[in-house]
């Protein structure tokens, strides 16, 4: 919480002068969504800034270049909340819901936002496949799944870019790199890495 305000009351020069969210945010998207996006948390400059998760940041602009290339969103950019971006057929949510410091959420920081995301789950009946945008989503989405009750997976889930974890409720869980700067600026993950993420849920919704 801290952190999340004095980003915004002393932000980095090029965003002085701008009126910070500075608020926990929401997840966003179609509500009769197949696809469900399960990222970290608010960058400090980024969603923290402009109200809304990935909006605004290198980690948006990678994000919504691969969600557009693969029909789940009707642009390619996410620059603020009111630029007309419409996400299709897919919801975006995060493990924590206030910017932590450094990127790295304290376990006390996870549990506490945790209901948050179940009552997302809940209320999201029609996802077919999920994306965990980096270990600590994917992760967040299992825990959570575990809580609701739902069936485990039908085998031990192992994270690596690209792998597949099949539900036993006919769910399929996908794992990405998320796309932070430390991975794309290294070249960890890049753009054809990113896109092929969603071209496979895409073929996976498809399919079914």
């Amino acid at each position: 919480m801290s952190h999340r305000e004095a980003t915004g009351a002393t932000p980095p020069r090029r965003h002085v002068g701008e009126r910070y969210w500075a608020r926990p945010l929401p997840g966003f998207g179609d509500p009769h969504a197949g696809l469900l996006l399960v990222g970290l948390a608010p960058a400090a400059n980024g969603g923290n800034r402009t109200g809304r998760m990935f909006t605004g940041d290198r980690s948006g602009d990678w994000l919504f270049d691969a969600l557009h290339h693969a029909g789940f969103a009707n642009q390619p950019t996410s620059v603020h909340a009111g630029d007309g971006l419409k996400l299709l057929d897919a919801y975006i949510t995060a493990t924590i819901r206030c910017a932590p410091p450094a990127n790295k959420p304290l376990p006390e920081e996870i549990l506490a936002c945790r209901p948050y995301l179940l009552e997302e789950l809940r209320l999201l009946t029609r996802v077919r496949v999920v994306v965990g945008l980096g270990r600590i989503g994917w992760e967040a989405y299992l825990r959570a799944r575990k809580e609701t009750g739902a069936p485990p997976p039908l085998a031990k889930p192992i994270f690596a870019h690209g792998s597949v974890t099949p539900l036993a409720d006919g769910v399929t869980l996908l794992a990405s790199f998320h796309p932070s700067q430390q991975n794309t600026f290294t070249g960890k993950l890049t753009r054809p890495m990113l896109r092929g993420i969603f071209l496979t849920a895409r073929k996976l919704l498809t399919n079914e």
